[in-house]
């Protein structure tokens, strides 16, 4: 639709109101309804959010050692503006108007969506369109918030029962649910390329369709937020924690990448010569992401939750490794055809904000090309096995260290985001930290 045409659909909208939403740094859409005629008298111009949305975690509470907001600020209004190319309808809302925004000027180094365009505009700049897409996998229970907080989040019924991937019959024990998904999901603008039952009771898997990068991490993040609300529609809880359950697998977020011309018509990574058919960009990609992982980890798995997904056998990987289509290493080479020819970032789990996740990819990937690393051996059999180039930080206070004082992190993104950022995850740590857990009660209350 032109710029006329969304203009015109939301002046006659019956409901005489927009929904619009901001990403914060955990990948949480804050947003509001606003009216028709405040739409109309900020569209062309900025709006304001107030700047606690980037100045507090998940729960609301708001940081203490952030530079950008805090009570020493007094929280002010920060400017924002509409992005028009993101105008959808949302088809369980009476297809009212949505559009998702981002910070400008200065405060413009916190908004992950800024993040994201700054490395993308490195990319171009260097001659490459890239191409991105997300898949995810969550755990969907039969709950309601209410009833959720009611059993302490303990003994919660589950969509389906026991472990039945790839099940065309448990697909259809909930297929009101399982089809307002895809339907709904591709009226949202958010095209599924698949969509199936995972390992793992009530787990459901989605592939969005790829596309350009930046369309691709509106997708995502759009995706976790639409399920969410999908399911509130069918009396059901959708969950992206990256583990849930200790005893059950994890839930990935995995990212497929390929760079193409700026035409759009050749695909960077694939040589026909090259035995992988892997082109040597492609392999410095993989190269620069290998090198970098160590050093950006948080943009990838980005709460306490992640690093229980991150262990060995449990389909998530603990290694510096590659392989030409292997499940157990850290970056999954697909080069398949000059079409399909991508790579799959295994590392990044549901919980993750897309924008950082495939911002952490793209630049990873362009440090491996500008400074032409040379790509280690591919990891033959069992990549948990493979530990000769290292292994990945173990909890998220490490991984946080480790970028906070990285200057290859601050290369990447710049040393405002990766101050606010690092602080941000050392926060989480801390929240986590003076906790007194069911494990610790269990263990410690009568036998210690």
């Amino acid at each position: 639709m032109t710029e006329k045409q969304i203009i015109d659909y939301v002046k006659n909208h019956p409901s005489g109101k927009v929904k619009l939403a901001i990403t914060d740094i955990d990948g949480i859409l804050r947003g509001k309804y606003i009216s028709t005629d405040k739409f109309m008298s900020v569209v062309n111009g900025n709006i304001g959010f107030c700047d606690v949305v980037f100045g507090w975690d998940s729960s609301d509470v708001a940081y203490d050692n952030v530079q950008f907001t805090g009570w020493h600020t007094g929280y002010p209004d920060t400017p924002a503006r509409l992005v028009l190319s993101t105008f959808r309808k949302i088809p369980w809302e009476n297809d009212i108007p949505f559009f998702l925004c981002e910070l400008i000027d200065e405060p413009a180094y916190v908004c992950p969506r800024n993040v994201l365009q700054q490395v993308i505009g490195k990319a171009e700049k260097a001659g490459y369109k890239p191409y991105f897409s997300q898949e995810f996998e969550w755990f969907n229970f039969e709950e309601t918030p209410q009833s959720v907080s009611e059993k302490k989040h303990s003994g919660l019924t589950h969509l389906s029962p026991g472990m039945f991937g790839y099940s065309i019959l448990r697909s259809t024990l909930r297929n009101d649910f399982f089809t307002a998904l895809f339907d709904q999901l591709k009226k949202f603008d958010i095209p599924l390329e698949g969509l199936h039952t995972e390992t793992g009771p009530g787990v459901y898997e989605a592939a969005i369709t790829y596309s350009s990068i930046l369309e691709a991490a509106d997708r995502a993040v759009l995706f976790k937020t639409s399920v969410k609300e999908i399911a509130y529609k069918h009396g059901i809880m959708a969950t992206f924690m990256a583990k849930w359950n200790e005893n059950l697998p994890g839930c990935s977020g995995h990212v497929h990448q390929s760079l193409w011309d700026k035409s759009s018509k050749t695909n960077l990574f694939y040589s026909e010569k090259d035995k992988n058919k892997m082109s040597d960009l492609f392999k410095s990609y993989v190269a620069g992401q290998l090198y970098c992982l160590p050093y950006i980890l948080p943009m990838f798995a980005p709460t306490i939750n992640s690093y229980k997904r991150l262990v060995e056998g449990a389909w998530a990987p603990t290694t510096l490794t590659w392989a030409v289509d292997n499940r157990t290493v850290a970056l999954r080479s697909l080069p398949l055809s000059p079409k399909s020819a991508r790579l799959e970032t295994r590392v990044v789990g549901s919980d993750s904000n897309p924008y950082l996740a495939m911002a952490a990819c793209l630049a990873s990937g362009l440090y491996g090309i500008k400074n032409k690393l040379k790509l280690q051996d591919a990891t033959v059999g069992n990549g948990y096995r493979d530990i000769s180039h290292g292994v990945l930080p173990s909890n998220l206070w490490n991984a946080t260290q480790a970028m906070k004082n990285s200057d290859v992190a601050k290369e990447l993104f710049g040393d405002k985001f990766v101050e606010h950022f690092t602080k941000t995850r050392e926060w989480e740590w801390r929240q986590f930290s003076k906790v007194v857990t069911d494990w610790e009660m269990k263990r410690y209350f009568e036998i210690i």
